[in-house]
């Protein structure tokens, strides 16, 4: 049972976990700093669906550094 569950939620387990821990640390210091701390557990829960549901990887450089030549030419010749 928890194998199933492991490799169902598994991703947004760790996400969540992990801005959690990040996240208790600004938790000591103030109430501005516990909204940045749940910014933070937003993005993990995010980045750990995105990773359950296998779409791919997060980030294509292929497509951004393409983009980004395009913006800037003549950066490299």
């Amino acid at each position: 049972m928890w194998k199933i569950w492991w490799e169902t939620y598994g991703g947004r387990t760790l996400g969540v976990a992990a801005g959690m821990l990040c996240g208790l640390i600004y938790l000591i210091v103030g109430f501005w700093d516990m909204l940045f701390c749940a910014l933070l557990v937003a993005i993990g829960f995010a980045v750990g669906k995105h990773r359950d549901e296998r779409r791919g990887p997060l980030v294509h450089w292929g497509r951004l550094t393409e983009w980004l030549s395009d913006r800037w030419p003549g950066g490299r010749s």
